[in-house]
């Protein structure tokens, strides 16, 4: 995490990185993001990043780490080699992880880069952002709750 980048809004967090094509790429990203998000999340910058959050007033018990925060869901940032794509979804959820890994082949030629709910991106020209549009919009904050809340109590 980037310290100089901790604490901005939405907007500054984006003017801060200085690769214009890293720079559009978050933006055409985080705007996919939010014009198919389900009402009820709310966009936040924090730790470095952006993020996409279940806010305290929809979920009171916040984030089992640090009640402190609110309920993450996905979070998009720009890193040293990569661009970072976090959905906790993916993370928690095996069908809909299978059904991103089935369309994935159909939206991009490249090899999936992903960790258990990171995707990267290498390069900002493979970032398929209709397919990201696609992927925020299947969970909305109530089956994101219920999901990490199955996944929490175990």
């Amino acid at each position: 995490m980037n310290s100089a980048t901790k604490n901005l809004s939405v907007h500054e967090y984006i003017d801060t990185i200085a690769d214009g094509r890293r720079r559009e790429a978050i933006a055409r990203i985080r705007q996919a993001i939010v014009e198919n998000l389900p009402p009820g999340f709310a966009e936040v910058a924090s730790q470095g990043m952006l993020n996409y959050v279940v806010p305290h007033e929809t979920y009171p018990a916040g984030y089992h780490c640090n009640p402190a925060q609110p309920l993450p869901f996905i979070s998009l940032a720009s890193q040293k080699n990569n661009i970072s794509l976090y959905h906790m979804g993916l993370y928690a959820d095996d069908a809909l992880l299978d059904w991103f890994r089935a369309e994935w082949t159909k939206h991009s030629k490249k090899k999936l880069d992903m960790g258990k709910s990171c995707i990267r991106f290498k390069k900002e020209e493979d970032v398929p952002v209709e397919l990201i549009g696609n992927l925020v919009s299947r969970m909305s904050p109530a089956r994101w709750i219920a999901t990490y809340e199955k996944v929490v109590k175990r």
